[in-house]
């Protein structure tokens, strides 16, 4: 399994998150310092600079109002072939 920053799983993770944030109307910034964080530990995870582990995506999901569990559906879905290709999976 590779540990790229840049597969389509973790693309998808920071595409969910950072539509999370906008949604919920919060700034980088905003976000930021709900998590007690510097502005440049969202810019970088969004931007595909850095990865975060399970603990911070649990703590960012809920400070952007959304459930950490749907999100996790989303990128499980994503299937091998869309994993490949860089395309998202058309399944339900």
């Amino acid at each position: 399994m590779p540990k790229s920053l840049r597969t389509p799983r973790q693309r998808q993770l920071q595409s969910l998150l950072t539509a999370a944030r906008k949604k919920n109307g919060m700034t980088q910034a905003d976000l930021a310092t709900a998590l007690d964080k510097p502005q440049s530990f969202v810019a970088k995870y969004e931007n595909g600079e850095r990865r975060i582990d399970v603990v911070e995506f649990i703590d960012i999901a809920t400070a952007v109002g959304a459930v950490p569990g749907e999100i996790l559906a989303q990128i499980q879905s994503v299937d091998e072939s869309a994993k490949r290709t860089g395309r998202r999976s058309r399944k339900a």
